[in-house]
């Protein structure tokens, strides 16, 4: 099991330190030396008053974020978590993210979704209604790009002639992209590139962000196999799709709990076909964030380093 550090700004009352450069860099660096995977960033950029006050979160840009932490780490994979792609101009974002792949020396994860947040498509002048093909068609055009040069497009949304975006990615062919989200749509996309990053929630919290809940592990272990089948099908390697996961335990490390609990519930996600899982440590406070992340790691990323050696 791999472990992806939620940055700690997606709960109301966070500690103003962790968006300094000194706070980042702490929280980034005990990520990397306590043996993390990756760091992740999520993305609202223009929310409304009406979220944020009714449980929504603030966020920082994530290209901007991911290249901060690049510079002050050297191994730790820097993700979005997640990209809505319907959002922006493809070519921009294969631009951004090239840039961060480049500087970090191909350590970018992409997350991407469609996104849910109605209030925000408007502030953005975005089509909610056409979220799934612009989603569709950016992805076309981001890994187009990524992929050779020059690069030509004519579709409903985008076009270009001839184009060059140079220099390339770090890692050939571009990033690794995962999908997110829970819906068959969702798995039938995750199924064709690197992986899938679904949430394991109930039907009544998942109404929130307009997609399917995932109740019980083994209904997960269900989804996980339909998408690693799927691209067995398509003639790729189901065994090196990716997934992680988001379970209502990913702020165990918040809390004090049954760490056997925790350790069965990884089990269990592991046997259900997982690979990755997401960790949220507190915000309230930066020294208790770092104390977090070294506390959890003593436990649960030591034992998975003593099963290798074994």
């Amino acid at each position: 099991m791999k472990f992806t550090v939620d940055y700690p700004i997606v709960t109301a009352g966070y500690d103003p330190a962790l968006i300094t450069a000194a706070g980042m860099t702490r929280v980034a660096q005990a990520a990397e030396e306590c043996g993390y995977d990756a760091i992740s960033f999520s993305e609202h950029p223009a929310p409304s008053r009406k979220w944020l006050d009714a449980g929504g979160h603030e966020s920082l840009d994530q290209t901007s974020a991911l290249a901060f932490c690049a510079a002050v780490t050297s191994r730790v994979r820097l993700m979005t978590y997640l990209l809505v792609l319907p959002y922006h101009n493809p070519f921009l974002t294969a631009k951004a993210l090239s840039t961060v792949d480049l500087l970090s020396g191909g350590r970018l994860t992409v997350v991407a979704g469609t996104g849910y947040l109605r209030s925000e498509f408007l502030a953005l002048n975005v089509d909610m209604s056409a979220r799934n093909e612009l989603f569709d068609e950016s992805l076309e055009v981001i890994r187009g790009v990524w992929a050779g040069v020059p690069f030509t497009h004519q579709g409903k949304h985008f076009s270009a002639r001839g184009v060059a975006s140079l220099p390339a990615p770090a890692q050939p062919g571009g990033p690794p992209v995962l999908i997110g989200g829970n819906s068959a749509l969702a798995r039938a996309r995750a199924a064709r590139n690197q992986g899938w990053s679904p949430l394991m929630v109930s039907q009544e919290v998942a109404q929130t962000s307009r997609t399917p809940g995932i109740g019980t592990v083994a209904e997960l272990a269900a989804k996980i196999k339909e998408v690693r089948d799927a691209a067995a099908e398509r003639g790729g390697d189901p065994a090196a799709l990716t997934v992680q996961v988001h379970t209502p335990q990913a702020g165990f490390i918040q809390r004090c709990g049954s760490a056997q609990e925790h350790h069965d519930h990884l089990g269990q996600l592991a046997d259900a076909g997982v690979d990755s899982f997401v960790v949220r440590p507190p915000g309230d406070s930066l020294d208790r964030a770092v104390d977090s992340l070294h506390r959890y790691a003593a436990t649960f990323l030591k034992e998975r380093a003593l099963s290798r050696k074994g």
